[in-house]
């Protein structure tokens, strides 16, 4: 006879579930919520939603604001700078411990997935797709548990904000800096990995705010500042 799911295999499903909405954008950026809507959307009672919405707060997936409530965060001009600095430092070091740690095999799938960008450059959806495999690939090619954590986490939050990858020019910039990244893995070369690693991430980081100026507008400074 099976037994029932406990109360943390609930919450674990419906966290990992919601979480999944929030990244794939079927719950987007700003959206309200209430536990009543989760749980109804889900098919889940609210206890685990409860449990779950928890765990995505502390993540920084969902903010509770005094009387607006709960909703899906929206990364500021600030969340999103912070953001892309760890970014740049996590996904340099994943890319030093894969040179040196990845399989033959994981650097061929992973050149597959370069290889395959150009044939994608017009389509928002598999452009995406490509760029999120890969860049998974490679923080699984680390062999680092702990890194690969914290490069989850990043990811999770970073898919908070659209895709800009066929804007300005971007698909075709970020393929280069794919390919120097790349023959950086091939070559064993621990130093080129990082570097290229982290200047694909500054590049990432510019364009970005790039189109937070277009879009949001700057930040207001502070009076008197410079």
């Amino acid at each position: 006879m099976d037994l029932p799911p406990s109360p943390r295999d609930l919450g674990q499903e419906a966290y990992e579930r919601i979480r999944g909405a929030i990244r794939e954008g079927a719950l987007s950026p700003g959206l309200r919520l209430t536990e009543t809507d989760l749980a109804g959307r889900f098919g889940v009672s609210r206890t685990p939603v409860r449990q779950a919405i928890a765990r995505l707060e502390s993540e920084g997936l969902l903010t509770h604001e005094p009387r607006r409530g709960l909703s899906v965060t929206r990364p500021d001009h600030g969340q999103v700078i912070e953001l892309y600095v760890m970014r740049e430092i996590l996904e340099g070091a994943a890319a030093r411990l894969a040179a040196q740690h990845a399989t033959d095999t994981e650097i061929g799938a992973m050149a597959e997935l370069v290889e395959a960008e150009p044939m994608a450059f017009a389509d928002t959806h598999a452009l995406s797709e490509l760029n999120q495999r890969l860049h998974g690939l490679l923080y699984l090619a680390a062999h680092n548990r702990y890194l690969l954590k914290s490069l989850g986490q990043i990811s999770a939050t970073i898919a908070l904000l659209p895709t800009l990858l066929t804007l300005g020019g971007r698909a075709e910039q970020a393929h280069a800096e794919h390919r120097v990244l790349l023959d950086a893995l091939r070559r064993r070369d621990g130093d080129a990995a990082e570097a290229a690693a982290r200047a694909h991430s500054r590049a990432a980081q510019r364009h970005r705010l790039a189109w937070l100026v277009r879009t949001v507008g700057l930040p207001v400074a502070a009076p008197g500042g410079p």
